[in-house]
């Protein structure tokens, strides 16, 4: 556990679009997402899958991410 990161998280304010890498059996695995929820052993991000709970424990690092890109444009069919 990086305790550098666990804080970042627990003090990041609620809202807060973040990346959190945690350990897994047989590596790491990012979260991208809004920072919904923090208690001091848990937080919750809620990610394009849906809400993931990650245990603070398991962190190894975390920063802050700037809001995801606007849509693309829909591609039109070239002309004859």
């Amino acid at each position: 556990m990086s305790l550098a990161a666990a804080h970042f998280v627990s003090v990041t304010e609620l809202g807060a679009r973040i990346v959190v890498r945690t350990r897994i059996e047989g590596g790491v695995t990012d979260a991208v997402g809004y920072l919904r929820a923090c208690t001091d052993t848990e937080c919750t991000v809620e990610t394009k899958r849906g809400l993931v709970t990650l245990a603070l424990a398991d962190i190894v690092a975390a920063k802050q991410v700037p809001p995801p890109p606007a849509p693309r444009a829909p591609r039109r069919p070239l002309a004859d």
